[in-house]
C-alpha cells in the first residue's frame, strides 16, 4: 500500500483495483445516501468513495455545508472524517460495485441489477433522500430515458429521489458552486441542513 498520508498509484498498480469492490458507507441514522455509478480505481485502492483527486464531491460537500470541514478521502478515510460524516447522518454507495478505470466498461445489464440491489438498501435503511450522481446511469438502471436533473416524481419506498450532476471533475458542464447548491438543496431536503 502507499503511504498513508498521501497515496500514490502507479497506472500499473492501479489496474490490480480492477474489479475490486469498495463497502458502502452508511452512517447508523442514514438521511441522506448518495449514489455514485461505480468505484474508480483509486477508490478501490484507498477503499474511500469518490478519492480521487480533482473528483469534487467532497468540495461540494463542504461548500454546501452538508460537512463542517474539507474531507480529504484520496489515501482513505480518517476514523475523525468517517465519524464526521455518520454524524451528519451520510451515506455513499454505488449502481455497480465493480471498480472500473471508466464508468463506460460497465454494462447496463450491471447497472439494472444494481438498481434492484439499491433499492433493497433503501428498503432496509429508510433514507430520507437518495440523490444519484449522473443523469445517464440513472437513466439506465431504471429504464428512465428521459429522466431530468432534479427530483425525480417518483419515490423510492418513502425516500425522495433526486439526479444531481456527476461530481467528476470529467463533468466539465457543471461547475463547484452549481454543484454544492444542488448538494445543499438536498441536504435541507434530507433534514442535514436546516431550510
Amino acid at each position: 500500500m502507499a503511504d498513508p498520508g498521501r497515496a500514490r498509484f502507479t497506472r500499473e498498480q492501479l489496474q490490480a483495483f480492477r474489479d475490486a469492490r469498495v463497502p458502502d458507507l452508511l452512517a447508523p441514522d442514514l438521511k441522506l445516501l448518495f449514489v455514485g455509478i461505480n468505484p474508480g480505481l483509486w477508490t478501490a485502492a484507498v477503499q474511500a468513495h469518490f478519492a480521487r483527486r480533482g473528483n469534487r464531491f467532497y468540495p461540494a460537500l463542504y461548500r454546501s455545508g452538508l460537512t463542517d470541514r474539507l474531507i480529504d478521502a484520496s489515501s482513505g478515510y480518517t476514523p475523525e472524517d468517517l465519524q464526521h460524516l455518520y454524524d451528519r447522518g451520510l451515506g455513499i454507495s454505488n449502481l455497480a460495485h465493480r471498480a472500473t478505470a471508466r464508468a463506460d466498461e460497465l454494462t447496463p445489464d450491471e447497472l439494472l441489477e444494481g438498481a434492484v440491489q439499491l433499492r433493497a438498501l433503501v428498503a432496509r435503511k429508510r433514507p430520507q433522500v437518495v440523490a444519484f450522481l449522473g443523469i445517464t446511469a440513472y437513466r439506465t438502471a431504471f429504464a428512465l430515458p428521459k429522466a431530468k436533473v432534479g427530483r425525480q416524481p417518483e419515490p423510492m419506498h418513502e425516500a425522495q429521489v433526486w439526479v444531481l450532476p456527476n461530481p467528476s471533475g470529467l463533468n466539465a458542464n457543471v461547475q463547484l458552486p452549481q454543484l454544492a447548491e444542488a448538494f445543499r438543496e438536498v441536504g435541507r431536503a434530507a433534514g442535514v441542513i436546516a431550510a
